[in-house]
């Protein structure tokens, strides 16, 4: 039901998906850019807590859905958004939408779906221009496409880079990497991502060389943890962030797995002479990784195999380039072992990437925000509006916090009396929401009540 008493709010509101663990920090260090650095108000809400029943009292002018909600694409929705979430955005048909969208080469006709389905007015993506028209011209209604990075330079990355740093010498690794196993159907760019750390370290054997490459979902490291390994190697290995087949159809990825089923043990080079081959850079998405701004930032020395990187890196200027059949690894070895070079090389990253400020996330959202103003519109919220919607958000982000806590150890943790636990606890829950509503007004805002 459409609640008609709803309050106009000219800022942003930033939807996004993070689980309550530990995870790739470039993600949070997207969606806090937005409020750290934008001019427009921004509000972010996590998904995975559940739906702010405060936000039924409130109409975004602008609503930014994060790449974060986009997969892993579970169940009859497309995107990972509770019904509530669903209900609301029907209800925010005039709000400005914008997605920002990563790792799109898959599940393409269910994107297109949301899309069009939200009617959404921008779409940032990781495709680059030339290729709009093969993919999201010919298949959706958006009217504006901008192309971007998948990560830039934040203060909490160059704070850390100041604080972890070491020197060389002190350093226990050479060379250092992490990666995880991609599915067949994205092509032999995915492929790349393990290919580099296995025959990197079939070479190096009986160099010297101390090792620490990682290429299963195990050996993967979040948070801080993985600034602390990367601030101790010389150097890391690298690829382009993106894959080589692109599926806008939806028909590569089914007709893999068919093949898969009948085939367990075919092997992707088997794969790809029989079926994938055909496919191979059907459309062009390869761009530079958030890793290289990483690398930049605790100055460690890039090997990368060969490729455009965003016309951001030059190779023997800011990285020593790796044939990707090997043929010159001896030369790669000669130069990384070149103190004076990996000094250049990491110094030349550092000036160009990090100091510039041209690759951070405040220069980022000043773009992302003059594409607003361009559109016509304007931060226009009162600081006592502003605090009162933080405040009620706030306030229902305890809740839902505490709420998915104790579902946690009542329903996902075996313990010792759990059962007894839930039994006694369920009651008082209930009393407890029920205060809450009793409380909480349904359809008074907390905010002033000014003609929008």
């Amino acid at each position: 039901m459409i609640n008609e008493g709803a309050k106009s709010v000219d800022g942003i509101l930033l939807i996004y998906h993070h689980p309550l663990a530990a995870n790739a920090p470039t993600i949070m260090d997207h969606v806090n850019a937005f409020a750290h650095h934008s001019r427009f108000p921004v509000w972010a809400v996590n998904t995975e807590l559940g739906f702010p029943k405060c936000l039924n009292e409130l109409r975004f002018r602008i609503i930014v859905f994060h790449y974060s909600i986009f997969g892993p694409w579970v169940g009859p929705r497309p995107v990972l958004l509770p019904e509530e979430f669903w209900n609301y955005l029907e209800q925010s048909a005039s709000s400005y939408k914008i997605a920002f969208f990563q790792d799109e080469f898959h599940y393409c006709q269910r994107r297109f779906e949301f899309i069009n389905h939200q009617k959404l007015d921008c779409v940032y993506t990781l495709f680059e221009e030339t290729t709009f028209k093969d993919f999201y011209q010919k298949y959706t209604h958006v009217p504006k496409l901008i192309n971007y990075i998948p990560g830039h330079v934040s203060q909490e990355l160059t704070a850390l880079a100041n604080v972890l740093t070491v020197p060389e010498d002190k350093r226990t690794i050479d060379i250092g990497y992490r990666a995880r196993r991609l599915d067949y159907y994205m092509g032999r760019g995915a492929q790349e991502k393990t290919d580099i750390a296995l025959r990197f370290a079939e070479r190096a054997k009986g160099l010297g060389l101390r090792l620490d490459l990682g290429t299963e979902e195990e050996q993967r490291i979040y948070g801080t943890d993985w600034y602390r390994f990367l601030a101790n190697c010389r150097g890391v290995l690298g690829v382009e962030a993106g894959v080589s087949i692109v599926d806008p159809d939806d028909v590569v990825r089914n007709q893999t797995d068919e093949i898969l089923k009948q085939q367990p043990a075919i092997s992707f080079e088997e794969l790809s002479e029989k079926f994938l081959n055909q496919f191979e850079d059907n459309i062009y998405y390869r761009t530079i990784s958030p890793r290289a701004f990483e690398a930049a930032a605790f100055r460690v020395t890039q090997i990368l195999f060969e490729g455009r990187y965003s016309g951001l890196l030059e190779p023997m200027v800011h990285y020593i380039p790796l044939k990707k059949d090997f043929s010159n690894f001896d030369d790669v070895i000669r130069m990384f072992r070149d103190q004076a070079l990996r000094r250049e090389l990491t110094e030349n990253a550092y000036r160009d990437l990090i100091v510039s400020g041209k690759y951070s996330y405040e220069s980022f959202i000043k773009s992302f925000d003059e594409e607003l103003l361009r559109e016509g519109l304007a931060p226009n919220v009162s600081v006592a509006d502003a605090a009162a919607i933080t405040s009620q958000l706030k306030r229902d982000e305890r809740y839902l916090r505490f709420r998915a806590k104790k579902n946690a150890v009542m329903y996902h943790k075996v313990f010792p009396g759990r059962d007894a636990l839930a039994f006694t606890a369920r009651p008082l829950l209930k009393l407890f929401r029920k205060l809450r509503t009793m409380i909480q007004p349904r359809h008074t805002p907390a905010f002033s009540k000014e003609k929008d």
